[in-house]
């Protein structure tokens, strides 16, 4: 790296530490390390966290990993030495943060698990985050729904996508849609016919798009030369856009070929609009400002020595405690209801149309 890269780089960290209103600092500092901004959801996370941090008062220091778990872990040391009072960390690996959230707990820094379990420490104080079983209960039953499988005997051809292996949510997602599909698939109304099942089968690692519309152009010139796919269980938008340009890609959604209903998640801009043309069939709205919030209320407490508010402490075992958490409730969202995202003030009409 030459040294202006060098100094560009600290210019813009010091402007993410020292963006806070005067007076802020007197609260203390507030590291959040998050994991990407190639996804969208990921940038209004952090955006809204610095909005409800800086107006309770504090320093904020933002970080964005890139999907790189080394730069995620340095981010974080660079927040222990700034001083940092509490972590936020919506982490890009949770198996991967043990040594350095030891050295967080070594300066008595509590730890705030955001939207993302941290995994194998027990240097994790709170997790907030949505239902995620309920999340994919959602996705799977707005697929049932579309394709009538609880009132029609099919049999109806179904592929299944799973998120990152390493982002515990993922197992969360795919358990609870499971939850719903397995009795129909072990009835024969629904048919996998790749028959790739499991985590370890459909994972998408990083959630990336172009990996997801890899695998279904696998899928599909290996299984549906002579017979028509009906939906795709999708965890992620940006994975559902990948499987959509996939199936597009095919003929999928012109002629005699109707598009295949394809779930998603996060509600993102791209697939809100795909919707609404009539592609992608459903999302689950997760309103981060919500999230944002709840996070802010647990670095309040934190900050003053007492217990925040919690609504779960059974369902998050990280491998070293389970961890007292937070669940928000997600809303599936498709072509009937999409303006609850106008309505609510998440998005205007003019930046979804």
């Amino acid at each position: 790296m030459n040294i202006l890269k060098l100094l560009t780089t600290a210019t813009v960290l010091a402007g993410f530490a020292f963006a806070a209103p005067a007076g802020a600092a007197d609260k203390g500092l507030v590291g959040v390390a998050m994991p990407t901004k190639s996804s969208a959801r990921w940038i209004a996370d952090g955006d809204n966290m610095v909005k409800v941090l800086k107006e309770r008062g504090y320093a904020v220091d933002l970080q964005y990993a890139e999907d790189d778990v080394p730069n995620q872990l340095s981010q974080i040391e660079n927040m222990i030495t700034k001083g940092a009072k509490v972590l936020v960390v919506a982490s890009i690996d949770g198996t991967t943060l043990s040594d350095v959230l030891q050295q967080a707990a070594d300066q008595k820094i509590k730890v705030i698990a955001y939207d993302r379990l941290i995994r194998d420490t027990p240097n994790v104080s709170y997790y907030a985050t949505f239902d995620n079983f309920q999340v994919g209960v959602l996705q799977a039953t707005s697929l049932v729904k579309a394709l009538k499988a609880d009132t029609e005997k099919g049999p109806f051809n179904i592929e299944l996508f799973g998120g990152s292996p390493d982002d515990n949510n993922a197992y969360f997602f795919y358990n609870g849609a499971m939850s719903v599909l397995q009795p129909l698939i072990d009835k024969g109304t629904i048919v996998v016919g790749s028959g790739q099942t499991g985590m370890d089968q459909v994972a998408t690692l990083r959630w990336d798009p172009a990996t997801a519309q890899s695998r279904m152009d696998a899928i599909l010139s290996s299984t549906y030369s002579d017979k028509k796919l009906n939906a795709v269980l999708s965890p992620y938008d940006g994975i559902s856009i990948g499987i959509l340009s996939s199936l597009k890609g095919v003929g999928y959604g012109s002629g005699d070929m109707p598009m295949p209903f394809v779930s998603g998640q996060d509600a993102e801009v791209p697939s809100v609009k795909s919707i609404i043309a009539g592609e992608q069939y459903s999302t689950i709205f997760k309103d981060t400002r919500d999230l944002a919030k709840v996070t802010v209320d647990m670095v309040d407490a934190a900050m003053s020595g007492k217990e925040p508010e919690v609504n779960d402490t059974k369902s998050y075992d990280n491998g070293k405690k389970v961890v007292p958490s937070y669940l928000l409730k997600p809303v599936v969202v498709d072509k009937s209801n999409w303006k609850i995202l106008i309505d609510s003030g998440y998005y205007t009409e003019a930046q979804v149309k």
